[in-house]
Formats: C-alpha cells, structure tokens, sequence
C-alpha cells in the first residue's frame, strides 16, 4: 500500500509545474500509475498483467485458499461418493458455523497484530449461561441467549481494558481469560456438569430448523447476487464522478455473473436436502455484515489503521484505548455467538465446552482463509474461507475412518504452511516495497 501511494505522491510532486500548463498531462501522471487502469486500458491482457504485478509483488490475496479447497474437494471426492452429496454438505455447513462464528471475532483481534486465547473459554461460557437461565432458572430462551452474548461482550470488554488501558500483553491477558472463564464455566454448570437443552427451544433450533421452501434458498442467492452487482456498480459510479479510477462494468457483470453460478449451485444443493438450514443463513449474515463494517465504515478503517501503526493511528486522532478495547468486545460477542451453536449441536452444555481443538480450528480458521497474524490485513470472509476448509479436512478424513490423532496433525500441517505463505509473501512485499 505504501507503495502504491509513494507512486501516486510523486507522480503528483512531478506534475505539479505541468499541472499549471497542462492539467491533463498532470492527470495523466497521477492515474497511469493506478494497476485497475490496466484492465481497462488492455482488456483481457489487463488481467493477465495484473496478476503478474500481484505475483511479483506477493499479492496472493485468497487464490491459495480457493485453490487449495479445490484439491482437498477433488481429493474427498475422488475416495468417497458420498462426500459431495447434499445431506453430507450441508451437515458440514451446520458443523462449521459455531467454530466460524468465533473465527469471525479472532479475526478482528488479528487486524490489530494481537491474539484472543480466551475465546474458547468464553464461547463455553455463553453455552454454559444460556443453559442455565433456560432450563434450570424458567427464563425464555431468547432472553437467555441476549444475556449470554452481553455477559460475553463485557468479558471481551474486560479483557481490552487490560491489555488497552493497563497495557498488560494481550497474550498474557487472554491466557489467563482462558483459564479464569473455564473455572466459571464448571462452577455455573454445577456438579452435575451437564444440562441437556430442551428440544423444541429456541437455543437448539438455531442448528436443527430449516427453510424448506425451496423459493428461501433461490431467493437468496438472487439477493445476494443483486446486493453485489448493486454495491460494485454504485461504488464504481462514486469514483468515477470524482475521476479515481474504478472497475469498468464489463468486470463488474462477470463478477456479478460469477457469483451467481456459485449461489445457485449452493442453493441447488441446498433443496436437494432439507432446505435452506437457519444457522448458515445467520453465519453467512454475520459475514456480510462485519465485513460492511471493516471495509465501510470509519470504524473499520481505524481498525486497519491500528494494526498498521499503532503510532501513527495515534497521531492520526484516533482513540485507541477504545479501538481496542471494542474489538475484544466484538470478540467476546462472536465467542458467544459461537458458543450458542456449539451447545445448540449437541443439545447441551456440558464440562467440555469450549475445550479440545476449539480454540486452535478458530486461530486457524481465520489465519488459514487469509488474514494475516502480522496485523493489518484480513476480511471476515477469510474466516468463512478457513473454517469450511478445516471442516472439510476433518469430514473427508471422518468419511474415510481416520483417526483423529491423524486429523489434528494435517491441520496443523495446513496452519503451518498458510503461516509460512503469509510470512513469505510479507518478505516479498518488502522486497517490491509495498509492505
């Protein structure tokens, strides 16, 4: 990024006394620089060199991932038929939604260069709080779910005052988190440490309810089609009223065209089962809208902003004692959520909440699909992208009855090979200096 605006600042300092004589050979120093400009300026081969200029530069964005889905599909299919049929595939679109839910959280941690380890503990918490207030205490189940998620929040607000404010580490912080919530954990189930959720409740119903009207999934996927195109073609029309350079509409309609066999193949899928599962709907909801708030909003800016340079964010007027301490509030928010859906699986809470690999597939969820450990760069996709990869590995290797000692030691190989991409490609991009 720095880069891209050294070129722009020193195109402008160049054409400044031609600025005066002739605007448009100032214009034209200032804008030839942009790399959008190629696709319109070279058509097809605008893409091509494009892609070369991300090459070099270590710009991969997603394509390892997609791609890298792609062959563990491909794989999982080829040893087991039944890998790709509707009710297996949307099994693991409800499987994934708790650990995703929290990924979504992590990922917000991660823009700011920190880590949350607490968050396994606090989405047992919320499974834990929800359960009780429901069955054992009379309260309705849509109260009991409102307390869990605000109980949660102000745990992640309390953790960001003390890594915020106290300036202790936020590994520090959240490691103790991990072990403080765990204990409250077991003293709010009791000593029976299981309490088994009623099955016609709202709690259990985010997981078993689904949309069976096959018009839900359809209508959908043509919202979801018609927001996008809507969203790209208004934000092209913005930057070019004020002559920023912009997708041209050629590309616009075959990303619009693209993502229309995508979630016509999904809701295709979809109806060949049960429908259109509720708990998708909420996850793939709570995606859209946080990455609306990180890219559209001043607030996800100054989060951007902050894992950048904490200094300069500073300097910059930003408040970043309430920054931070906000994004371990949305962490301990999505924890809840995640939590919530976790319980709601199984129909319990139960002592183990929250313990085993939870934590790690939530790291590795959202580091796998994309956003960087480094801080600074991420979307809330990339934790759609990387938890529907780990459970695709894990239900692949399931299908094929293997153990899962085997199973924990290929994720970690994944995690360990996305890290090394993410820590190769910042070096490139120090290299092309663009970090």
């Amino acid at each position: 990024m720095s880069t891209d605006n050294t070129s722009v600042d020193t195109g402008k300092t160049d054409g400044v006394k031609d600025s005066i004589g002739n605007p448009d050979a100032a214009a034209a120093a200032v804008t030839a620089v942009d790399p959008r400009l190629l696709v319109r300026e070279q058509g097809f081969g605008g893409y091509v060199s494009d892609f070369k200029r991300k090459i070099r530069g270590g710009e991969l964005g997603t394509l390892p991932v997609i791609a890298g889905l792609v062959v563990i599909w491909i794989i999982f299919a080829s040893l087991n038929g039944g890998f790709l049929t509707a009710g297996n595939l949307t099994a693991m679109s409800i499987t994934m939604v708790g650990t995703g839910l929290i990924a979504v959280g992590v990922v917000f941690v991660l823009l700011l260069g920190e880590i949350d380890l607490s968050v396994g503990s606090v989405s047992g918490v919320a499974g834990a709080l929800a359960a009780v207030l429901s069955v054992n205490k009379g309260v309705s189940d849509g109260l009991a779910i409102l307390i869990a998620i605000v109980t949660c929040v102000v745990i992640g607000a309390i953790h960001g005052f003390f890594f915020a404010r106290i300036g202790a580490p936020a590994f520090a912080v959240t490691l103790a988190g991990l072990l403080f919530w765990q204990g409250f954990m077991l003293q709010v189930l009791g000593d029976n440490g299981t309490i088994n959720l009623n099955p016609d409740g709202l709690i259990v119903k985010l997981t078993t309810y689904y949309f069976s009207d096959v018009a839900v999934a359809y209508g959908l996927a043509v919202v979801a089609v018609a927001g996008f195109f809507l969203s790209s073609f208004l934000d092209a029309r913005r930057r070019a009223a004020v002559g920023v350079p912009s997708r041209p509409l050629s590309e616009i309609i075959l990303r619009s065209a693209l993502l229309a066999v995508l979630a016509f193949a999904v809701a295709i899928m979809l109806n060949q089962y049960k429908g259109t599962p509720l708990a998708l709907v909420i996850f793939l909801a709570a995606v859209i809208i946080t990455d609306f708030v990180l890219r559209r909003t001043s607030y996800g800016r100054k989060i951007f902003a902050l894992g950048g340079s904490v200094e300069a964010s500073r300097r910059a007027g930003i408040n970043v004692t309430l920054i931070r301490i906000s994004v371990f509030a949305i962490a301990g928010g999505f924890a809840a959520a995640g939590g919530l859906f976790l319980a709601s699986k199984i129909a319990t809470a139960n002592q183990g909440a929250g313990t085993g690999d939870l934590l790690m597939n939530a790291i590795a969820a959202a580091v796998i699909g994309g956003t960087s450990l480094f801080g600074g760069r991420g979307r809330t996709w990339h934790a759609l992208l990387g938890v529907l990869v780990i459970s695709s590995i894990q239900n692949g290797l399931a299908l094929e009855g293997v153990a899962s000692p085997i199973q924990y030691m290929i994720t970690g190989g994944v995690l360990l090979a996305t890290v090394v991409i993410d820590s190769v490609t910042r070096k490139t991009q120090k290299s092309a200096g663009r970090a």
